[in-house]
């Protein structure tokens, strides 16, 4: 008997025991997608030739053409404070979407759609959430996960031909029912069922479902005309057994007997339409399920085989237009607002804020576009998706949080003027959606990294389910040798594979240990804890966080070769940085957490030699600062999205940057002028150039400035006591003691609002 065999019978039943057992839903998600880059750093040997070789990203003159006309004009049409306080997009919003098959996106154009690729669908996205989010989810979800997507993969011949023409050019809207009230994150489990009949339909006995659903946070469900829904499956005629079928997907057009779409969801009281939608014995004919009847039981990994894809292009591109919105907006404002004689963005606590949120959207657009390159070569990254979702739509939040901090009172007060008031409050919809950031972090990442991405554990779980004794010691042997290999590189420094940009070298040599470190690192605490580390959620995270700072880390290094930008060489270099130093930070808190009496011991070893990943220093911060207020092509760089709206804040902002830029350095000068005088049109004088001096201090003004509204009816004002009078030295004697309680104690009206 081979060693291998030998090794193999040995650890059979300890690894039958501490493996966990994988469900059919289990099965389906850890086999959804493909394993790029991810994998070589799950284990432990990053290849910088390999991240490179998936090119910079590309548009068609088609897809340049529609960002540079459609696109545009489509920002131009969009007032983000009119659209938010009228809970809807214009008619004429609505009509503009249809005629240029924004809703077709991703439909072959032999279907009538735009038959774009993955990155110029989410530049797209990007590009319109810059101005208003509430249109850009609206144009997103019928190109995202849907109907559109099923049908191009899974869809008879006759479903494409009818559907797809009818969704390219927005004569069908549709939504994809799959949340319930019972099955939110766990949505395996939705209790919705179809039992397999013969009903006359349409003048014949026709095969099919009757389903009993209900459904909730459905995107466009108010005005959608076609309805995407996830049911199970189930075949009572069957023996005993054999009757669950699975979860099946099926379109239903709107109306039909007996669905109902309920009153409308307001998520954050955003304007984009959401709302249940319930069914009662409602008859599918076979022919509407997605696929036909062979795909019946099949929809569960039809659905994660498209987020594996989709989950990388339409959040991430909300979380991607608030940080380049926010950036933008906290950069300006500091340039434009004064206080105590200086612009506050030269103040240090908010230089350095502005300078960590350049650094982490460097890091994190180079993510997202590195992903979209994958996608367009055809991979399908389920973990990088996943990745992606969380990290940019929490990234997106905390880009929003800083700019409100940086904005102060201007920050608060809605209005047309405001900047992100209306991003701030719809911040957490993208954290909540398509599973929950909660539930990503904990589960997903890490428990679909940990099978797909390692070398050699997917392996080791299909020997013992096939109880193969010889394949099992194979791989055992080869996991030693991964273990010992990576144990080698955390204490004595890693290679570095490829040739990464010389100018990133040093930075490059610190993701390839960090990434020796991490793999051994998960290496120990499956093999510690085994099947028990899939409940430990806060450990499981952890790993999952670290694993995404190291792609988001390598990210940053094929970013600077794509875009042959040197002047954001310093950009690249901080993004890097931080993102490694979060890894450790992570690391450390992972093995102080480890339920073992080793924790300490083994925490100390594969952590040492650490020293270099001190985080920026303050003057590094500064410096970063510095380049955004003195270089506008720095920030045009970070933020190229970044859209101009029909009218509001963010215009005005924009008016108010691009003469300062005429003006250059006059603007501090004038300040000190407009300070001492009170007067623009003496402070102006002042100015070589009077007519711009003044076109840039009323613009400047615009932007300091807050909305007001109008205050009480007049009738209410009316009631109102006179304070002033009631304040002043009474001209007649002291009122009698019981008069001055009456006055005191009753208060006086306050009208509503």
């Amino acid at each position: 008997m081979s060693l291998a065999s030998l090794i193999g019978r040995w650890a059979m039943q300890p690894f039958t025991k501490a493996l966990p057992p994988l469900g059919d839903t289990e099965r389906a998600a850890l086999e959804a997608g493909t394993v790029g880059f991810e994998g070589q750093l799950f284990a432990g040997r990053p290849d910088f030739d390999r991240l490179s070789a998936m090119g910079p990203n590309r548009l068609t003159e088609r897809e340049q053409a529609f960002l540079d006309h459609e696109v545009r004009e489509l920002c131009r049409m969009l007032d983000d404070h009119a659209i938010d306080q009228a809970r809807d997009l214009p008619p004429e919003v609505w009509r503009y979407l249809r005629e240029k098959r924004f809703f077709g996106m991703i439909i072959p154009e032999e279907f009538g759609g735009l038959g774009f690729g993955h990155y110029a669908h989410a530049t797209v996205v990007t590009r319109i959430a810059t101005v208003n989010i509430a249109a850009a989810v609206t144009v997103m979800v019928p190109n995202s996960l849907g109907p559109a997507e099923l049908l191009l993969r899974y869809g008879t011949d006759a479903q494409k031909a009818h559907y797809l023409p009818r969704l390219a050019d927005g004569r069908d809207l549709p939504c994809f029912g799959l949340t319930s009230p019972y099955a939110g994150s766990d949505a395996a489990s939705i209790p919705d069922r179809g039992v397999v009949v013969e009903r006359e339909f349409g003048g014949k006995r026709t095969r099919g479902f009757l389903v009993d659903f209900d459904k909730r946070y459905i995107t466009l469900a108010p005005v959608a005309t076609v309805v995407g829904l996830a049911f199970h499956a189930v075949d009572e005629s069957r023996p005993e057994g054999q009757r669950e079928l699975g979860i099946t997907c099926a379109l239903i057009p709107v109306p039909h007997e007996g669905m109902e779409i309920g009153r409308r969801h307001r998520p954050m009281d955003s304007a984009f339409m959401n709302g249940p939608i319930r069914g009662r014995q409602v008859f599918v004919p076979m022919d509407w399920v997605i696929g036909g009847e062979e795909r019946v039981g099949q929809g569960w990994r039809m659905l994660m085989e498209c987020l594996a894809a989709g989950r990388a292009i339409s959040l991430p591109a909300l979380g991607s237009a608030m940080q380049q919105t926010a950036l933008y907006v906290s950069n300006g404002y500091g340039q434009i607002r004064e206080q105590f004689g200086l612009p506050v963005g030269k103040f240090h606590a908010i230089a350095g804020l502005v300078a960590q949120m350049s650094a982490e959207l460097y890091a994190s657009d180079a993510a997202r576009r590195f992903t979209a390159a994958a996608l367009d070569k055809g991979e399908r990254p389920s973990v990088a998706s996943a990745i992606l979702k969380v990290q940019l739509t929490e990234a997106g939040r905390r880009a929003v949080n800083r700019g409100m901090d940086i904005l102060g009172g201007k920050g608060i007060i809605a209005g047309p003027s405001n900047l992100l008031g209306v991003a701030y409050r719809q911040a957490p919809i993208a954290i909540t959606v398509e599973g929950a950031n909660i539930l990503t972090r904990a589960l997903i990442v890490f428990g679909q990294g940990a099978v797909r991405c390692h070398p050699h554990v997917l392996g080791e779980m299909a020997a013992v389910q096939a109880r193969d004794e010889a394949a099992l010691g194979k791989a055992l042997i080869a996991h030693g040798k991964h273990v010992a290999t990576n144990l080698w590189h955390s204490l004595f420094g890693a290679p570095v594979l490829g040739q990464p940009p010389e100018a990133l070298a040093r930075e490059a040599r610190l993701i390839a240990r960090m990434s020796a470190k991490y793999a051994l690192t998960a290496d120990l605490a499956m093999g510690m804890l085994g099947g028990k580390l899939k409940r430990m959620e806060l450990l499981s995270a952890r790993l999952g966080d670290v694993l995404a700072h190291l792609y988001l880390a390598s990210a940053c290094i094929w970013r600077y070769r794509a875009d042959a930008a040197p002047e954001l060489l310093p950009f690249a270099q901080a993004a890097i940085r931080m993102q490694i130093d979060e890894a450790g930070k992570i690391l450390r808190d992972l093995y102080a957490n480890l339920p073992t009496a080793g924790r300490r011991v083994i925490g100390s070893i594969v952590l040492r030699r650490t020293a270099h990943l001190a985080p920026l220093r303050d003057v590094q911060l500064l410096a970063l600062a510095e380049l955004l207020r003195t270089d506008p092509r720095i920030v045009e760089r970070l933020a190229p999205d970044l859209s101009e709206p029909a009218a509001g804040g963010l215009r005005d902002l924009m008016h108010a940057m691009e003469l300062g830029a005429q003006l250059g350095d006059a603007s501090t000068a004038l300040n000190k002028v407009l300070r001492r005088t009170n007067s623009f049109e003496e402070a102006a004088r002042s100015a070589p150039d009077p007519a711009l001096a003044l076109a840039y201090l009323k613009a400047a003004d615009k932007v300091i400035q807050v909305d007001d509204f109008e205050g009480p009816a007049p009738a209410a004002q009316k009631a109102r006591p006179d304070f002033n009078r009631l304040a002043a030295p009474p001209a007649q004697p002291e009122p009698q003691p019981s008069a001055h309680r009456q006055e005191r104690t009753t208060p006086p009206p306050v009208p509503a609002g």
